[in-house]
């Protein structure tokens, strides 16, 4: 493990690079928590798992209108860590990644990423000697983090998903025709589609000024190769795009829900194009295992609600859930 650590006046961030099971791989994990924090639990100890196309920095840790998910979790007394799986954000980008894309089969299929949480978990769980932990996961990270909770309910305290994956669902990601190793995802002109998944009427009022730009610098910049093209691209891994045509575009899921035996958060949006409301409806019921589950629906968002105007509103949903009186499973 190699680690870098920096402070600010009551938050402390370690980026930290861990092994992952393969030779050659390793994972970033950021660490956030309070300077003044000195008790570490599997209640107040949470792990962030992104999607298919964005690391956990871009989703979680980019310092909009002052603070980041991170930062706000932290803040409330969390220890908060966020895991780039291979190929995304500061973890080892496979060697095919640095060769023609339609050369190679999609790299970073759904089980690596559940072997790369998997290692997370266990780093944290060793390190600060605990038994579980909670997880907080979106979209194809929902599948990551349902399918790895279903294997190993014993390390997981609770489980909040954003918008997770389910039955047909991520059609929006899928470019189709033939995919390569990897695709390449032109950041700086996303705007449109994120914004045009609301209506017409709400779109201009979706992103606070600034907040676009700001998202899309940190984004690129975690891709050492993104000024490559013009304008510049990031590099996306696209196994998660051959596991919606295995699974989630065909009808055949990849885990089953009702495996899933601890307290289940369930978030989503109304104008989320990626993950429709019906999709996260079929879910819930199917999260008939769980000790208990809630759904929150929350207006004017999109995927990306995490980014948007109304972000705080999933910010304080996942805390609350997070701070009731915990249960074990069982």
């Amino acid at each position: 493990m190699t680690a870098t650590a920096t402070t600010t006046p009551s938050i402390v961030t370690e980026d930290l690079m861990i092994a992952s099971d393969t030779a050659g791989i390793e994972l970033h994990l950021r660490n956030k928590r309070l300077a003044s924090m000195s008790v570490f639990t599997p209640e107040t100890t949470i792990l962030l798992m992104h999607g298919a196309t964005y690391s956990s920095g871009s989703l979680f840790d980019v310092a909009l209108g002052g603070f980041s998910l991170m930062d706000y979790l932290a803040d409330a007394g969390y220890d908060v860590y966020a895991l780039d799986a291979r190929g995304y954000g500061g973890s080892t980008r496979p060697p095919e990644m640095f060769q023609p894309a339609m050369g190679h089969l999609p790299i970073g299929r759904t089980e690596s990423g559940i072997r790369d949480l998997g290692s997370a978990v266990d780093f944290i769980r060793e390190h600060r000697h605990l038994a579980r932990l909670n997880l907080v996961a979106m979209s194809w990270g929902g599948t990551v983090a349902g399918a790895y909770t279903t294997r190993n309910n014993d390390k997981i305290a609770k489980l909040a998903l954003v918008a997770p994956q389910w039955l047909g669902s991520g059609g929006q990601t899928d470019p189709g025709g033939a995919i390569g190793a990897y695709r390449k995802v032109p950041v700086l002109g996303t705007r449109a589609g994120w914004l045009n998944a609301a209506p017409a009427a709400k779109r201009a009022g979706l992103l606070p000024p600034g907040w676009f730009e700001a998202w899309a610098e940190a984004t690129l910049a975690e891709d050492p190769h993104s000024n490559q093209d013009s304008p510049p691209t990031l590099r996306a891994v696209n196994g998660p795009v051959q596991d919606i045509r295995e699974f989630w575009a065909t009808g055949r899921p990849f885990y089953q829900p009702a495996e899933i035996r601890v307290p289940v958060l369930l978030l989503h949006a109304e104008w989320d194009i990626h993950v429709p409301i019906d999709c996260t409806q079929a879910y819930f019921r199917a999260l008939s295992g769980a000790p208990y589950r809630r759904w929150i629906e929350i207006g004017e968002g999109t995927h990306m609600i995490l980014l948007e105007k109304n972000r705080l509103q999933a910010f304080d949903a996942i805390r609350h859930f997070l701070d009731e009186n915990f249960t074990p499973a069982g």
